[in-house]
């Protein structure tokens, strides 16, 4: 077999020799350290690119800081009673401002006390104060606890919305550290006693001071403070006014809190809490003349302004009409079947309103009887037909007829009165005769000359242009029948009626119209006028209006058909030139009431109105020698 022969391999070198015997060379890899600090500089980078870009997200939308810590809010009204008392706010009520140094020390510390009591230690986020209240709302299955220091608190009322949101929780974390930058504590927590809102519409201690209890915050007593304090956590709910249980017990336990972070000894939490007196809300029905005196601001007040209205309600007088209103109300009213009342009470002399209901609960109706309901007035009305007689030349003492009467197929009644042939125009006013007061009506012009009368004392009507005017066939508001009765008490001027006495615009005076009345009759007239109503409520249909003991007093009662509407307009010797009454009974829809006249419910109401005025005159002091 043949031997197949290799090609012989060329003689190797040295250098090839030198390349197979060396061992492989071993591979450089990095040194470990130079890997870790590789990847810190890149998370370092990308954490900075992902903060920012959070930081980004979180405060794309904040407002500007320098205009939301100017105060951009609703301009606000308060009314405040003849006294100064507040009766009623509109918009955001801000008071005046206040310093840390002008407060007493128990308020801010009541504020520390229930709502962040490691405020002076924390930068504005607390994180013991957001685990315990974790573990509280843990343990006991509901949110409890808050864990919000007072600094987000600001930071959220500030610049933010109430939304409940993580984004909104963060964006107030970022805002809380840059107030606590920006600011000091003391500083942070004068601005949030500033801001803080309280309800009522109220913002900032000082102007819930002055609404719940009649005083600035510097004279702020200790329990006063306290139920301030316990405010923020639920204004509506804890609002002294409309909750003042609620409130009261909230106090105790701001201070509780006091006594436990040794603010004050538990013997003088004990104390003040025993002590809460919280005064009773202004009248409850008063709403009608607050909203009657706020309708039309802006046109009267124009801008932006905070306005503070002190008006001409006197509290008091206003507390006796709406108990006396609801009273006869619930009572023979209610026999009756009557279901509404309306009551005004003027100043004679200067058209001050010193009371208004209009209606039996402002709660239930807003809707206002005494300004906006227009009824006919009945022989409420005939005191301008008798009027316009004496002014075209007749007297009191003339005789008018007083038998039956028929115009055109028309012929008035006049109730139980029995004919006496003829009367005098006192008497014939003084028994609301119809037939005579027809007759009068024709001799003092007819019914364009009654019109003109009644248009003079401010009554615009819509009136019947026929015989059946003079019993009241027209249509007018209680607040305008109240005022045309005024010239019969004053001496024969008109007065506006009247429901602003001064005004401060962001804390500055401005003018308010000054009392205003132009002359509408005779003093002759006017003192004439007077005399027969005197004799209406001495011995005609009026009488129930007298009260025992008490001094004359004048007005007329009105009645329509069916007992529909009862009236009496009522003048008693009170302020100056005299008060006048006006009171109306019925129903919204129309319905008759049971034998009411004006000469009954109404003018018994009008007495009673004059004794709880008389039982509640303040004693005067005697004078020392």
């Amino acid at each position: 077999m043949a031997r197949i022969a290799r090609k012989p391999e060329p003689p190797a070198t040295p250098r090839a020799s030198a390349r197979r015997a060396a061992p492989p060379s071993p591979v450089k890899r990095p040194r470990r350290g130079w890997r870790w600090l590789r990847w810190l500089v890149l998370l370092t980078i990308w954490g900075g690119v992902a903060l920012a870009g959070l930081l980004l997200f979180l405060t794309w939308d904040l407002p500007r800081t320098d205009l939301a810590l100017s105060t951009t809010r609703r301009a606000g009204v308060t009314l405040e009673a003849a006294d100064g008392r507040i009766i009623a706010t509109s918009g955001d009520v801000v008071g005046d401002i206040v310093r840390l140094r002008d407060l007493p020390a128990h308020l801010p510390a009541a504020v520390i006390a229930i709502e962040d009591r490691r405020f002076r230690d924390h930068l504005g986020i607390d994180p013991i104060g957001i685990a315990r209240a974790a573990y509280v709302n843990v343990t006991t299955g509901r949110v409890a606890q808050g864990g919000s220091t007072l600094t987000q608190q600001l930071a959220k009322n500030l610049f933010l919305t109430p939304e409940r949101s993580f984004r909104r929780k963060a964006q107030e974390a970022v805002m809380a550290l840059w107030l606590e930058w920006k600011f000091t504590k003391d500083e942070l927590l004068e601005i949030y006693l500033n801001r803080v809102y309280l309800g009522a519409g109220a913002y900032g201690v000082d102007a819930a001071a002055r609404l719940y209890f009649g005083v600035p915050a510097t004279r702020l007593n200790l329990w006063q403070s306290a139920i301030l304090a316990g405010l923020p956590k639920a204004p509506s709910r804890l609002n002294p006014r409309t909750a003042p249980e609620a409130a009261a017990g909230r106090a105790a336990e701001v201070l509780e809190a006091m006594a436990d972070t040794g603010v004050i000894t538990a013997r003088q939490a004990t104390q003040a809490a025993e002590a809460i007196r919280i005064p009773p809300r202004p009248s409850r029905d008063s709403g009608w003349f607050a909203d009657w005196v706020m309708d039309d601001l802006g046109s009267r007040f124009p801008g932006n302004a905070d306005l503070v209205l002190r008006t001409t309600l006197d509290l008091r007088m206003q507390a006796v009409v709406e108990a006396r209103l609801e009273a006869l109300l619930a009572g023979p009213g209610q026999r009756a079947r009557v279901g509404q009342g309306a009551v005004v009470a003027m100043e004679a002399g200067t058209g001050n309103i010193r009371a208004m209901a209009g209606g039996r609960d402002y709660r239930s109706t807003q809707f206002n009887r005494a300004t906006q309901a227009r009824r006919q007035p009945g022989s409420a009305f005939k005191p301008f037909v008798f009027l316009a007689a004496l002014e075209a030349g007749g007297s009191p003492q003339d005789p008018v007829a007083d038998g039956p009467l028929t115009l055109g197929g028309w012929s008035p009644g006049n109730g139980t009165w029995r004919a006496r042939g003829e009367i005098t125009l006192e008497e014939a006013l003084a028994h609301s005769v119809n037939t005579a007061a027809v007759r009068v009506l024709q001799r003092g012009g007819g019914a364009r000359a009654a019109i003109e009368t009644a248009r003079r004392f401010g009554l615009p009507g819509p009136f019947q242009r026929d015989a059946t005017l003079a019993l009241g066939t027209g249509e007018v508001t209680l607040l305008d029948l109240t005022a045309a009765y005024a010239p019969f008490a004053n001496g024969g001027l008109l007065p506006d009626p009247r429901g602003l006495a001064s005004a401060r615009a962001d804390g500055r005076a401005v003018p308010v119209a000054p009392p205003a009345a132009r002359r509408v009759t005779t003093p002759e007239a006017a003192q004439a006028m007077r005399r027969m109503l005197d004799a209406v409520v001495a011995r005609g249909t009026g009488r129930a209006a007298q009260p025992p003991g008490a001094r004359a007093v004048a007005g007329k009662t009105g009645t329509t058909q069916d007992f529909r509407d009862a009236w009496f307009i009522g003048i008693a010797p009170v302020s100056g030139s005299g008060l006048v009454i006006g009171i109306w009974l019925g129903n919204d829809d129309g319905s008759p009431m049971v034998d009411v006249a004006g000469g009954t419910l109404p003018a018994r109401l009008f007495r009673e109105i004059l004794e709880g005025l008389a039982q509640s005159e303040p004693p005067q002091t005697a004078a020392g020698g």
